[in-house]
């Protein structure tokens, strides 16, 4: 589940201890707008927190932020949250603390493509370890793991890491090519062209399945 459905299914549950009606009210218009114009649910949100709104305003402002893929002020909003709830000793805010904990996980992810994507490896691995930490549940984390650990050299932790990726995500063909990627380097030829062939079938027209047909081809090729 994505962080921002996470959040929403927090959001939207019973709360320990009712809250005024009047906040009830704001906290269902705050979703709606969630769900419909998450600009206008900014907007919504710091006009509520303005005035006093509490937690249940910070939480709607993380929602919204979430839903925009911000996550760096959503993580923000969410720890605030948290911190308000904790004073007044609702049970919420270790929720809010999970909530804010994920999408930490999911900016310092971005910010290791990002990383990759520049050749700053060393960079890249800190910021990879520092989101499993806090997102072990997600695939992707691991599938990035495994590929920057291929491309360092590290075959052993690549193994490890892709296997993990495999095992939350195996449907996903981007996780199943990189797993034949790995195997493929490792030497293990009939597990590779398993893999790959399990990218393909797990999505035909994606380019991960492309590049698998591509490398099912070339292992099929006479060696010169």
């Amino acid at each position: 589940m994505t962080p921002i459905l996470l959040a929403l299914a927090a959001f939207a549950a019973p709360q320990a201890a009712p809250a005024p009606a009047s906040d009830q009210a704001l906290s269902q218009r705050c979703l709606a707008d969630v769900r419909a114009d998450a600009e206008k649910a900014v907007a919504t949100a710091n006009d509520w927190r303005m005035r006093g709104g509490g937690w249940l305003a910070r939480q709607c402002l993380g929602l919204a932020y979430s839903s925009l893929g911000r996550w760096e002020p959503a993580a923000t909003a969410f720890d605030q949250a948290a911190a308000e709830a904790e004073v007044k000793r609702d049970p919420h805010h270790a929720d809010l603390l999970v909530q804010g904990g994920k999408l930490r996980g999911e900016v310092l992810l971005d910010r290791a493509r990002a990383g990759v994507m520049a050749s700053d490896l060393p960079g890249a691995r800190i910021d990879i370890d520092k989101a499993l930490a806090l997102v072990p549940a997600d695939p992707f984390g691991w599938y990035l793991s495994a590929a920057l650990a291929r491309r360092e050299g590290k075959l052993e932790r690549a193994k490890t890491d892709i296997a993990k990726a495999v095992e939350l995500g195996g449907d996903d063909a981007a996780v199943l090519l990189e797993a034949g990627n790995i195997a493929g380097v490792a030497g293990d030829v009939d597990a590779a062209k398993g893999l790959y062939a399990r990218a393909i079938r797990a999505a035909p027209e994606s380019e991960a399945a492309k590049s698998a047909q591509a490398a099912l081809t070339a292992n099929a090729a006479p060696q010169p």
